[in-house]
């Protein structure tokens, strides 16, 4: 765990969630979805489907149509920069996009999409084995978490 991380116990049983995951990066793609599972499995979350779709650019649509079928998303990404903007623009709009459903369907959705300068900074994040961090794991909680924030507050 990253310094200054905060430490989330959450109790997401009876909870269905959808970790949605791109394609992009296999190996650092594998270590997120494992890493989200350990997350919602440490957390009691029974009900967990996973969603395949090409890249980070296709998360937003995906957890827009599955956002009124679950308690929580968990959207898993990997953008490596290369030598043109594109980066930046997949970056922003994976954000963006994420944002905008979240906030739209009042559906929380963990942002597990790692925006990287080089593959080792992603594969550091992945929650592999050698790994100093995991993001997937990180994201699962999040979602959850803040579900669990949300279904106590007053409208």
């Amino acid at each position: 765990m990253k310094q200054g991380s905060p430490i989330l116990q959450v109790d997401g049983s009876g909870l269905s969630v959808a970790i949605v995951a791109a394609s992009w990066h296999p190996r650092v793609m594998d270590g997120l979805i494992e890493g989200a599972r350990r997350g919602l499995a440490h957390a009691g979350v029974a009900s967990v489907e996973l969603v395949r779709v090409p890249g980070a650019f296709e998360l937003s649509v995906a957890c827009s149509r599955l956002a009124a079928s679950y308690d929580a998303l968990v959207a898993l990404g990997v953008v490596i920069r290369g030598g043109t903007p594109h980066f930046d623009y997949i970056c922003q709009a994976a954000t963006m996009g994420l944002i905008d459903v979240s906030v739209r369907t009042g559906v929380p959705v963990g942002f597990g999409v790692l925006t990287c300068d080089d593959e080792q900074q992603a594969l550091d994040r992945a929650g592999l084995e050698g790994s100093s961090e995991d993001k997937g794991h990180e994201a699962a909680t999040a979602a959850v978490a803040t579900l669990i924030t949300l279904r106590g507050l007053q409208a």
